[in-house]
């Protein structure tokens, strides 16, 4: 037994290393794509980057779905939501105080947290269905359709300047914009690959692990598999506060919450409908909507995630994964 559990352990590693390096490979490429077209570093953030790095959450709660592993799939998603915010939104704020501007106050924010109530409420018959499935990502049309307004809207002049620096860096004009397109695009094409490959061996280790140690798959979901498929957000956001750009930090983070509820969790109950953990019902969707909520009050006071915010946020979620833990 402890031969099989190592190897699943050296799987489980392996699997999230790819991961990781499929998510950072798709998000640099798509990221930079996005900037050669002249999109918007705040719409940047909130659809493609938040997009790119939750791709590995995907493919981990879909292969997982297929396999039978409702448990992990549905966790995973929850679970990388929860972190998300307590974790990785709540280390950016420790390192830097982080800006927020009202519109992320009066749209984007409701629009996170609205997913995550409405997941609360279809989860609680125990059952995300296919219909239920569909219903949330036409919920992921609306909210892409609003970043597309955004676009028709245009950008602040200190976003324009910020833009024009970005697609100069993304673009290394020195090389050719053509070439910078096709290096690119080979990134998006090689993560994406990446992303399939690590999952399969991600979703194999962790199954092998809970079913053999006595784990239940809804444990090794919220923990070990939602911390390293959200490693790709936490690369990102540490690189964003090195660079001083807090908007892409709040951005990716609401961004992909969003993403994870309406798009990851969609497409997984229209494929497979998606059974509800009991324990889930009644402790990690509520918990999910804590977060959201306690986030408001937050950015409200001084439009700003202060950094005793942050500290909050992380004692809060250090709590949370120790009841996860010791109650399982």
């Amino acid at each position: 037994m402890i031969q099989q559990v190592g190897l699943a352990v050296l799987q489980l590693g392996i699997g999230l290393a790819i991961l990781f390096a499929g998510g950072e490979a798709l998000v640099r490429g798509a990221t930079a794509v996005a900037l050669l077209a002249r999109i918007s570093t705040t719409v940047v953030a909130l659809t493609v980057v938040a997009m790119g790095t939750s791709l590995p959450e995907l493919a981990v709660s879909v292969d997982a779905a297929a396999r039978g592993s409702t448990d992990i799939a549905y966790s995973n998603i929850v679970g990388s939501s929860i972190f998300n915010i307590g974790a990785i939104l709540a280390l950016a704020a420790v390192l830097t105080v982080i800006q927020v501007q009202r519109q992320t106050i009066r749209v984007e924010y409701p629009i996170m947290f609205a997913a995550a109530v409405i997941v609360l409420l279809l989860a609680r018959d125990g059952m995300v269905d296919r219909l239920e499935g569909v219903g949330l990502l036409v919920g992921l049309v609306l909210f892409i359709a609003y970043t597309v307004y955004l676009v028709s809207r245009g950008v602040p002049l200190t976003e324009a300047a910020a833009l024009e620096r970005d697609v100069k860096r993304a673009g290394h004009l020195k090389n050719g914009a053509l070439r910078a397109w096709g290096i690119n695009v080979a990134l998006v094409a090689v993560g994406l690959a990446a992303l399939v490959g690590g999952a399969d061996l991600s979703v194999m280790g962790s199954v092998t692990i809970a079913r053999t140690l006595g784990i239940e798959e809804r444990v090794i979901g919220l923990t070990v598999i939602a911390m390293g498929t959200s490693l790709p957000e936490l690369a990102t956001c540490v690189m964003a506060t090195r660079r001083r750009e807090p908007d892409i930090v709040l951005g990716n983070v609401i961004g992909s919450n969003v993403f994870n509820l309406f798009a990851i969790l969609g497409v997984t109950a229209a494929v497979f409908p998606v059974p509800v953990h009991p324990v889930a019902r009644a402790v990690d969707n509520w918990v999910l909507v804590a977060f959201s909520a306690v986030l408001f009050p937050m950015m409200w006071w001084g439009h700003k995630i202060s950094r005793r915010d942050g500290i909050v946020l992380l004692v809060g979620f250090t709590v949370y994964i120790a009841w996860v833990v010791v109650a399982r």
